[in-house]
């Protein structure tokens, strides 16, 4: 069941054209050209009055099933729903007067129940008619014919004798059927007959035999026919072929007719190609377009001719052409025109070829270039129906209206009928009608029903209010106002409360009324207003436009290559619009991810552990919101170590080389670098792989060169990025045969251990150089420009050979060859050497010592004669000491050495002690050792700058005094002429005041310092003095003492009650003093305190603003600064004033203790020196019990 206006899938290929075939109904809007669109919405069609529209019906060609009802479908809709009626055969169709016949409710569907009756009773034409009050809808003619199935007529059909290699032809002949029926060949078992390009069927059934064969001999050739709607298959009398050669002709004809030979002996000879189907030279065939078209050609011959296909006009037609029957049946679908021409069949064989033209032509029955649609109009508009239709030959227009011919319709002045064309112009109320065209030839026909519908309604607004789009910035956004009304609304958008109309850039409204902004911005947002109008009112509708940030991928995952059993990690950062919900997902190779504990995904990464092979592939980063998405791949290599390679094969073997081929392993992602190739000696070392060479990776194989005397195995390994394959399998072992050594062994030297000896040593051969068994040394030497002969002896098993009764430390010539069972080694090259070295025999001469300075002496000596060395000449060591200090103490040192090589004269002694006594000599060495000293030279070295003195100490603190005792310097470095003590106070805030200088004489320990201040921090500077100047500071702090009767007191006082009281009353009295300023300071008088502060302009202090929670203009800094004679700025600190008594550089004393003269003992943290004299007698105060008791006494 289809819910469609038309069905246009059958035309008839008969030549007369029924009125009333098919039905189209679809619908055409039109103000003339214009439309006018009736909305789906179920609100506005049930209101809206409409012709009737034929929805469903059944097939123009329907056979039916004699074993069941017979049902024709007719459905239609309109506004009010239609009634229906029924024709047979051109007349009505009594429904009511037949009882087997019964109408669906709201329907016009029959149901025939043909139970007891026959089927053929209800064969005919039936067309189906649905009316209501706006006009009448018809449907197709609907052709009622009953399937059939006959029965094959009874025959007697004879064998058939055939020769062998003749043709043959087994007719099928089967009834007709309706429809007709599907033709196959079996056996008696229900067998399929073999066919072939020398035995095919037919498209008539019939069974072809370009040739028979021997085989072809059977009695049960059965031809079926199946009739697919009764779904009943036919069989015809089994067919008897029986196929004889010449021999067998001859033996049954003679023993028939009593002759000899009546046939040749020979057997059918080979013959040219015939055509057999179709019959004659050259043939015609008529097809309709767009059905399917089927060209045969069936041909005989001996052997068995092969069919070919051709156009002569052009090429077959490419994607539509199939071939069938083993290429003996064309068949070309969907025809066109263009498919018409000649069509040559060739059968060829060895012996020739044969060949048949078909002329094809192309009809064409009606088909639509432009149906009529229906016509929705309001009063006084004009609109059109168009029925355009294609055929060959032309198909005819015809127009109805309700059913009736149109010059038979009532006449309507707003109607004008135009060949194909109907134009309604100032169409009125009461002109609603359904129209059928009709286009028909020879072929066939075409019928579509059209609706005019006349409507007069305002406009309805079919959006929903208030609706809510939402896109993404920069992409497209589309406002929706469906609106319905007849004539047809006007729309116009208005945005938020602006009272201009929305058109033109960046706005462009489209004809059903939707506003579209190309490139929508965050500007875009807001509200806009749909208003809807025609001339029967006005609707309007207001929706919202929110623009959204787009999401982006900021971060995109990276192409990774992770070793296998690594790591991957995939970074996806993504920045999206706040008021949306992100959805990240992560797909693998553009599907899911694997179910895998090992891949972990978090908010802005994918992390795949313990990689392998199988985890390969593209990755895939998705951010979804509910408006856009953005997404960004990235691939995942996995590499390891490659596959070890195979098949090693020994190749091209020579006494001194080999080829060594193999196939490489597996790569693993990570192209090979190299190949390692490794030897095993069986012979000499098994078990031990020795590296022997590296070839590239893009080689496979590598020209070795070989030693004799060697069991060789080879294995490769490859190397790529990741690291080494395993191993090969090892080669076959390949033999050298021995030979003489090629090369004599390495780092020969000569050299003595003795004075009287020399001791030839060598790099032994490996048994890879040895070449052969019995591998022995030669080893050879004589005494440089004094022996002519050459001295040898061969040994074996050692590396080195002791020459005994040599001169002392003279040259030699010395040369080691290699010696096997087959031979030497080439004559080596000599090698220079040496006899033992003894100990120098004489003492350098002539040293002096020059002192350069307090630290620094340089010793000059002359150089002995080379004879007297007795060996290589390594340098000289001087030996110097420190004797004594010449302060008459006793600091005896070890000797200390200074080497200085080759065959130097002088040298520098550095690091000595200044006003010491220093003994010093000088040695020559060799190879051997250390010669006789010289004889000992003393030096002296003059005074310099003293250390530190050894301690400093205070003791004994008082009011006014300080004892310090010190050590002399340990290190005095000459005469001492006295010490320098600098000393300077300390004040609380750390700052340090000027300083004393007092000149010591050197023989004092220790020195009173008197007239100090009580209660004082010190710093004291202590150093030593010689003529060569000061030596380094050392440095010690002390403080003077309080007086202990003012501290007593003072804690006494302190803790009285009267003391406390005194205080209180005190307050009070500073406070009523106070009260008194600040009324005489708003009267406009002047405090003497703030005149004085206004003379100074102390730039830090600031009166405080009223809205500070001030009195007037008197801060809380002016209320606690002291008395007239000093000031304390803001910041807590006392500053210099012109009084003597200010507390210059002191605070406000709050952790400090006063005396009764009021010195203070505080802390100090070590900040910058004063530089006026007489800060260091200055005392403070500050704002205590203990100091305003002080200032009553």
């Amino acid at each position: 069941m289809r819910d469609t206006f038309t069905d246009t899938s059958a035309m008839e290929r008969k030549g007369n054209c029924l009125p009333y075939k098919g039905a189209l109904l679809v619908v055409f809007l039109g103000h003339m050209i214009t439309a006018l669109e009736v909305p789906l919405d179920p609100k506005v069609l049930e209101g809206l009055p409409q012709p009737p529209t034929i929805t469903q019906q059944s097939l123009k060609d329907y056979i039916i099933d004699p074993r069941e009802n017979i049902v024709i479908h007719c459905e239609a809709k309109g506004k009010p729903h239609p009634s229906f009626s029924w024709t047979r055969n051109g007349t009505h169709f009594d429904i009511d007067k037949d009882s087997k016949v019964i109408m669906k409710p709201n329907s016009g569907t029959l149901v025939i129940d043909i139970s007891g009756e026959k089927a053929e009773v209800y064969e005919g034409v039936y067309q189906c008619t649905a009316r209501n009050e706006h006009g009448t809808a018809v449907s197709n003619n609907i052709v009622i014919r009953q399937s059939r199935s006959p029965l094959w007529s009874k025959e007697r059909i004879e064998p058939i004798l055939v020769q062998e290699g003749m043709p043959l032809v087994l007719l099928c002949r089967p009834p007709a059927g309706l429809p007709p029926p599907i033709i196959f060949w079996m056996d008696n078992n229900f067998q399929r007959l073999p066919q072939s390009s020398r035995v095919s069927q037919a498209l008539n059934g019939d069974l072809y035999f370009s040739n028979v064969l021997p085989e072809d001999t059977r009695n049960d050739y059965i031809c079926y026919a199946r009739f697919p709607h009764t779904q009943t298959i036919q069989q015809k009398q089994p067919i008897s072929v029986r196929v004889l050669s010449m021999d067998s002709i001859n033996e049954t004809m003679a023993a028939l007719l009593n002759d000899t030979d009546f046939f040749s002996d020979t057997p059918a000879t080979e013959r040219r190609p015939t055509i057999l189907v179709p019959s004659v030279p050259s043939s015609t065939k008529m097809v309709l377009r767009g059905e399917v078209l089927e060209l045969e050609c069936i041909a005989e011959g001996l052997p068995t001719p092969e069919v070919f296909w051709s156009k002569e006009s052009g090429d077959l037609p490419s994607g539509r052409t199939t071939f069938r029957s083993f290429q003996k049946t064309l068949r070309i679908t969907g025809v066109t025109e263009a498919d018409a021409g000649d069509y040559r069949c060739t059968a060829r064989n060895h012996l020739g070829s044969v060949h048949h033209i078909v002329t094809v032509t192309v009809k064409a029955a009606p088909y639509w270039i432009s149906a009529p649609r229906n016509l929705i109009l309001a009063p006084k508009e004009n609109g059109v129906l168009i029925c355009r239709a294609s055929g060959n030959p032309k198909p005819v227009i015809t127009w109805y209206m309700n059913g009736i011919p149109i010059e038979n319709a009532p006449k309507d002045p707003s109607r004008k009928v135009e060949d194909d064309s109907i134009i309604f112009s100032d169409i009125q109320t009461g002109s609603s009608a359904v129209y059928q065209c009709n286009a028909s030839n020879e072929y066939g026909y075409l019928l579509a029903n059209a609706f005019v519908n006349v409507l007069a309604e305002p406009p309805r607004l079919l959006t929903p209010p208030n609706k809510v789009y939402q896109v993404i910035r920069n992409s497209p956004a589309l406002l929706d106002c469906a609106a319905f009304g007849s004539p047809t609304p006007n729309i116009t958008w208005f945005k938020d409360s602006q009272t201009s109309i929305l058109d033109g850039d960046p706005y462009v409204l489209h004809e059903n009324g939707t506003l579209e902004i190309h490139v929508a911005q965050s500007m875009n947002s807001g509200k806009y207003t749909c208003v809807a109008m025609n001339s029967l009112g006005k609707k309007e509708n207001h929706v919202y436009l929110e623009v959204k940030e787009p999401t982006r991928i900021l971060k995109q995952p990276e192409y990774q290559v992770v070793q296998r059993n690594g790591m991957a990690m995939f970074e996806c950062k993504v920045k999206h619009d706040p008021t949306l919900v992100p959805t990240m997902t992560w797909l693998k190779d553009s599907g899911e991810l694997p179910d895998d504990e090992r891949f972990v995904v978090d908010s802005e990464s994918l992390t795949i552990k313990d990689v392998t092979e199988r985890d390969e592939g593209t990755y895939t980063c998705v951010m979804n919101t509910t408006l856009d998405q953005d997404s960004a791949s990235a691939v995942l290599t996995v590499i390891e170590q490659p596959d070890p390679p195979t098949d090693l094969e020994l190749t091209e073997e020579q006494a001194r080389s080999i080829q060594l081929t193999w196939i490489p392993g597996d790569e693993h992602n990570s192209p090979i670098e190299k190949f390692l190739i490794q030897y095993e000696d069986a012979l000499h070392q098994p078990s031990v792989w020795h590296n022997l060479t590296e070839v590239p990776g893009t080689k496979t194989y590598a020209h070795l060169k070989l030693s004799p005397y060697v069991h060789y195995s080879f294995r490769v390994r490859a190397v790529n990025s990741v690291g080494y394959s395993q191993p090969s399998y090892p080669s076959r072992q390949y033999k050298t045969d021995p030979a003489a050594p090629d090369e004599n062994p390495s780092k020969v030297e000569g050299f003595g251990t003795e004075h009287n000896n020399l001791v030839i040593s060598w790099m032994p051969l490996t048994g890879l150089q040895s070449n052969g068994p019995g591998l022995q040394y030669k080893v050879i030497w004589r005494q440089q420009d004094v022996d002519k002969d050459w001295t040898s002896v061969t040994v074996a098993n050692v590396s080195k050979f002791v020459v005994s009764g040599t001169p002392t430390f003279v040259p030699y010539e010395v040369k080691v060859q290699a010696v096997n069972d087959y031979g030497s080694a080439p004559e080596p090259e000599a090698v220079i050497g040496y006899s033992g070295e003894d100990l120098p025999m004489v003492a350098p001469d002539s040293v002096q010592v020059l002192v350069q300075n307090s630290t620094l002496a340089e010793v000059h000596w002359e150089p002995v004669p080379p004879a007297t060395v007795r060996g290589r000449l390594k340098g000289y060591k001087v030996y110097y000491w420190k004797e004594k200090s010449l302060n008459k103490q006793n600091h005896h040192e070890e000797q200390q050495v200074l080497t200085f090589s080759g065959n130097k004269t002088h040298g520098m002694l550095p690091g000595l002690h200044p006003y010491s006594l220093y003994t010093a000599n000088v040695r020559v060495f060799n190879g051997k050792g250390e010669g006789p000293p010289s004889s000992n030279q003393q030096f002296e070295t003059p005074e310099g700058v003293p250390g530190p003195p050894a301690f400093l100490k205070i003791t004994n603190p008082n009011l006014d005094s300080l004892t310090l005792e010190w050590g002399p310097p340990l290190d005095r470095n000459g005469r001492l002429t006295g010490y320098t003590l600098k000393y300077q106070p300390i004040n609380n805030t750390n700052e340090l005041g000027p300083i004393e200088v007092v000149a010591l004489p050197a023989n004092e320990t220790n020195f009173t310092l008197l007239n100090l201040k009580y209660s004082t921090r010190y710093k004291f500077y202590f150093n030593a003095n010689t003529i060569k100047g000061s030596g380094p500071i050392i440095t010690e702090e002390a403080v003077t003492i309080m007086d202990e009767a003012m501290a007593s007191r003072q804690v006494d006082i302190a803790t009285q009650g009267w003391f406390i009281g005194l205080m209180c009353a005190i307050a009070l009295l500073i406070l009523v003093l106070l009260i008194v300023c600040f009324i005489k300071r708003n009267k406009g008088g002047k405090y003497p305190v703030k005149e004085k502060e206004d003379a100074h302009a102390d730039p830090e202090i600031q009166p405080m603003k009223e809205d500070d929670g001030t009195f007037g203009e008197y801060s809380d800094t002016e209320d606690h600064k002291p008395l007239q004679g000093s000031r304390t700025p803001s910041n807590g600190t006392v500053k210099k004033d012109d009084s003597d008594d200010s507390l210059v550089d002191y605070g406000e004393g709050g952790d400090g203790q006063f005396n009764e003269d009021g010195s203070f003992i505080g802390q100090y943290s070590g900040k910058k020196e004063k530089d006026t004299a007489n800060e260091g007698n200055e005392s403070s105060e500050a704002p205590s019990p203990v100091n305003a008791m002080n200032s009553f006494v």
